[in-house]
């Protein structure tokens, strides 16, 4: 007889715990073991949370290498049936050898589960039939609990589940992230509700009660915007460093519908020039342009029809290297009732124009930056490998982390946010039909240059502008991924032809593109991966988006929309014709009223809150590789991070406003919020 020592983990968190039976077979290429009940004299601690036990099974001789396990529990006599959330087995065999068997599921009554040694194999390297037999088992199973659905034309395809409940387990909140998101949504709102805020339709008729909502729910940003939000310096900045880095570009020529003249701007110029033309062949002349929303049919609200428009922004580039606000057009046809608003103007008329362009860039922002680039892309990343890519595949094993929670949350915007009844839907200016129609062509000018972030810059001619700390720290993000994924990948892929060869990659890269990308060839998006090269770019794509995007587009939603004058949610008056009209008075009546003001600032405090069982960028807490390349590649990721997180704190001392979004520390792994 020989002995295997086997060593099994509970998961850490609220729940794992079982009081059930669970059994083991081992099997390897020379035979397999009896299904061995794994007795300890621990008794019911034995696969309590956080347990780790050891057990010995033995065997009338050596199973040879080991290919996988199976592993099921039965209820005791008296005893309900629980699920186990099993973290890893590890097995030591009698011939000195170690063997990983990375679990990380919950295993049921229901049905043996079949886990793989940790070694990653490829679908051409997997040779053994039982190893073949596992993996088609395996994705077959996956195929049918991961079925894609379409929620609206036009837009990525996502899962198809009925309510959270319905989803696997594996893909579900934690306990912990659970109670913290139902205590945090249901506690603003709460708030609110004692404020009298919830259900008061009056406009607001002064900005000091503004100060009464959420006075408990300050940041240091969101005071700091309460103080500067008028200024045109402060304006110009959050295009740049606010939630929306995604707009602006530089410009070499003016648009034709956009007529700013030399006279127009000729006092904003400070050092000496006086010639527009001058200015943009020098570089200095920046442009944000919100066509997408034009003609986007606008909310009802409390009854009353809302307001969008479609601006068109002119910056400056100062001789001290700030941008500045030096011309606004707030619809895409010029024409005598669509001025063009100057910081010479009244103090009203360029403070409401500004107004209305933050109100376009909400929607600009949570439709097509936030929604459609972060959340709904990385639900098609994640579907995808789970239908696709066998749990031994290098390729599941890099990316499963970065998917975490992501399938929950977007499932929750679609019940909370853009439904029906969702709080987008009713309190938003493009909730209800203009939602969808900014998806749609937000999703037809998708390319795939503009989510590599290193060729999105070059695009949009933002090289050289200085204080774009978005820019300087996203570059530094992509090169440390990318150079992650190189090496970890490298490892694996040596020649173009194994990339070419490896269906399961090829699937996955076919099931994003037909389903994410709805086939559309103008995207860019690859339809197969034919190089060792490509692949390495196309998965840092997907974890930068997932983790380093999705942070700096979604950490500081009500750091920079706490404030709601500077990030109205919607606007209740028409944009004024006219210069000369505009005062305090009408400027408070164009917000939107108290009721839609709350909810929207509930929102995006909901949004913006990490919860407490967070995984940062880079920290791979399940150990699916089992390897000393990708192992040691980890940790020289790990290691990158944390010195570029102390570079970034020691730039942050040194400025005003903080840019702490992309911090590696406070970057999530993956969407999960």
């Amino acid at each position: 007889m020989v002995k295997y020592k086997v060593t099994v983990s509970t998961g850490k968190f609220a729940g794992a715990t079982t009081m059930n039976n669970v059994f083991i077979k081992l099997v390897g290429e020379d035979g397999e073991s009896k299904r061995t009940w794994l007795a300890s004299l621990k008794g019911a601690a034995t696969f309590y949370q956080g347990a780790v036990s050891n057990f010995d099974v033995s065997c009338p001789k050596s199973l040879g290498k080991l290919v996988l396990i199976e592993l099921d529990k039965q209820p005791l006599p008296l005893f309900r049936a629980d699920d186990w959330f099993c973290s890893k087995v590890e097995v030591g065999a009698p011939e000195g050898q170690s063997y990983l068997f990375p679990v990380y599921q919950w295993i049921s009554d229901k049905e043996v589960q079949l886990v793989r040694e940790a070694t990653a194999l490829r679908p051409f390297e997997d040779t053994h039939p039982l190893g073949q037999y596992s993996r088609m088992k395996e994705l077959k199973k996956r195929k049918e609990l991961y079925c894609w659905d379409s929620y609206a034309e036009g837009i990525p395809h996502n899962l198809k589940v009925d309510n959270p409940l319905d989803l696997p387990a594996e893909v579900r909140f934690s306990f912990t992230k659970t109670t913290q998101f139902l205590f945090t949504a249901s506690s603003a709102l709460t708030e609110l509700s004692l404020k009298g805020l919830t259900f008061n339709k009056e406009k607001w008729t002064n900005f000091d009660d503004l100060k009464r909502i959420f006075w408990c729910n300050r940041t240091p940003i969101s005071d700091y915007v309460e103080e500067h939000w008028k200024e045109d310096e402060f304006f110009a900045y959050q295009y740049l460093n606010g939630v929306n880095p995604m707009l602006i570009r530089r410009c070499s020529k003016l648009p034709e519908n956009f007529p700013v003249t030399e006279d127009m701007v000729r006092p904003s110029f400070s050092n000496g020039s006086t010639d527009l033309k001058e200015e943009m062949q020098k570089g200095n002349i920046f442009l944000c342009d919100y066509n997408r929303l034009d003609g986007v049919p606008s909310n009802v609200i409390n009854g009353k029809k809302q307001y969008l428009m479609a601006p068109l922004v002119l910056f400056l580039k100062t001789p001290n290297g700030k941008l500045k606000p030096i011309a606004i057009q707030l619809k895409q046809q010029p024409g005598e009732g669509n001025p063009i608003f100057l910081p010479t103007d009244s103090e009203y008329d360029w403070l409401t124009a500004k107004v209305f362009v933050r109100s376009a860039d909400f929607s600009e922002h949570q439709l097509n930056v936030h929604l459609l680039r972060t959340h709904l892309l990385c639900e098609v990343f994640a579907v995808s490998l789970l239908r696709n890519v066998a749990s031994a595949h290098p390729l599941y094993k890099l990316l499963i982390p970065h998917t975490r929670y992501t399938l929950q949350i977007n499932h929750l915007a679609r019940l909370l946010l853009i439904s029906k009844t969702g709080v987008f839907t009713q309190f938003a200016a493009s909730g209800g039909e203009g939602m969808f129609q900014i998806l749609k062509r937000s999703m037809s000018s998708l390319r795939y240059s503009s989510l590599c972030l290193p060729e999105d810059i070059a695009e949009r001619g933002l090289e050289s502008l200085p204080n774009f700390y978005y820019r300087d720290d996203g570059l530094k993000l992509w090169d440390i991924v990318h150079r992650f994924v190189q090496g970890l990948l490298g490892s694996y892929y040596k020649t173009d032809t194994e990339v070419e060869q490896d269906t399961e990659l090829q699937s996955w890269m076919k099931d994003i593109f037909e389903q994410g990308f709805l086939s559309q060839a103008q995207t860019g998006i690859p339809q197969c991966l034919s190089t060792v090269s490509e692949l390495v770019k196309f998965v840092t794509m997907v974890i930068f988006t997932g983790s380093v995007q999705h942070s700096a587009v979604n950490s500081g939603q009500y750091d920079y929309g706490g404030w709601m004058p500077n990030t109205p949610i919607t606007l209740q008056l028409p944009p004024p014709t006219t210069k000369g009209r505009s005062s305090e008075s009408t400027l408070l009546e164009t917000l939107p009223d108290v009721n839609t003001t709350a909810q929207g600032m509930s929102t995006v405090w909901l949004l913006s809150k990490q919860s407490t069982d967070f995984v940062a960028l880079g920290q791979y807490p399940d150990d699916h590789f089992s390897e000393e390349v990708p192992c040691n590649m980890i940790k020289a990721f790990q290691t990158e991070l944390e010195v570029f997180s102390v570079v970034v704190k020691a730039r942050n001392k040194s400025l005003s406003v903080p840019y702490t979004y992309l911090d590696p520390e406070l970057i999530e792994n993956s969407v999960a919020i």
